[in-house]
């Protein structure tokens, strides 16, 4: 049950096609369980979008064509927040594409990324995503791993202060960083912090997380499956009669389950290029989340 990136090749349409039909509309029904971004109050559906290496492919139809059905189940879901970034290569620009062709800028809340050091390449780093995206406005702007943090920042809020961008926040995605982040937001005055955390890196449970839900920041998080190292751990086994007890037809699922059922988790950012994963990754947003004892069970199970 490895996640990876489709093979652009001429068997790409063929491989849509023998996917049969998706169960996205299916998914509407019950509605994807949202939380509310303590700044402002909006909700925000708790599943989103990861594009990292999935969405870095060349900018053509073949392709394009599984992304596309990727973002459309994601919308068709309930879904809104898809996370990209400058320098996940081709990723920034795909994403915009997907939104342009589909017609959907009004259905997401785009997150992007600066990492340039000084104000003057964070401007036109920021300006290369606005065309990127295709939009006058991205939702969310982040400092991406902390990369020349407090210039950046200044540079974000004066976009804010334009309408340019509606929220700001900060990025890491190890362990090591933790601390770091929890310094900066100490100091400054964000609306998102992301970060990793999984059954795997639990680091976030001690400190990070705790800080988050007392001041009102919310949280994205990345890496929940450490990059498929997790799955890789079941990939053979079947599911626990026992995942049931929380809706999960899925190992990812009951993986992402585990961390939406800490609820300083704002919303989980799975990366993925294969619209039946989509499907799936949306259906850990609905049904019962996991109590301490079942998210004990689901550690010891990928231990």
């Amino acid at each position: 049950m490895k996640r990876r990136q489709f093979v652009h090749s001429a068997a790409a349409a063929a491989a849509l096609a023998a996917l049969g039909p998706l169960p996205s509309l299916a998914l509407a029904a019950d509605g994807v369980l949202k939380r509310r971004i303590p700044s402002s109050g909006e909700a925000l559906p708790v599943i989103g979008l990861g594009t990292s290496q999935t969405f870095n492919v060349e900018i053509d139809d073949e392709a394009l064509e599984p992304l596309l059905e990727v973002v459309r189940t994601f919308v068709n879901g309930g879904a809104r927040l898809i996370d990209t970034a400058p320098s996940y290569r081709a990723a920034e620009q795909v994403t915009g594409e997907l939104v342009s062709r589909l017609d959907v800028r009004d259905k997401v809340f785009l997150a992007s990324k600066v990492s340039s050091t000084g104000r003057e390449a964070g401007q036109r780093q920021n300006q290369a995503s606005f065309e990127a995206l295709q939009t006058d406005t991205i939702d969310l702007m982040q400092v991406h791993n902390l990369q020349d943090t407090t210039t950046q920042l200044n540079l974000l809020r004066d976009l804010r202060e334009q309408g340019k961008v509606r929220y700001i926040g900060v990025t890491h995605y190890v362990d090591s960083a933790h601390d770091d982040l929890l310094a900066v937001l100490q100091k400054e005055k964000l609306d998102f912090v992301q970060f990793n955390y999984s059954v795997a890196e639990r680091n976030a449970e001690k400190r990070l997380l705790p800080y988050c839900a007392d001041n009102g920041i919310a949280t994205l998080i990345n890496r929940p499956f450490t990059r498929g190292g997790l799955l890789s751990k079941v990939r053979d086994q079947p599911l626990p009669d026992w995942a049931v007890e929380v809706d999960a037809t899925s190992w990812a699922q009951l993986l992402l389950k585990f961390i939406l059922a800490n609820e300083a988790v704002t919303a989980v950012i799975p990366a993925t290029s294969n619209p039946r994963y989509m499907a799936d990754n949306l259906r850990a947003g609905q049904g019962r989340l996991p109590d301490a004892r079942q998210r004990e069970r689901i550690v010891q199970a990928f231990s």
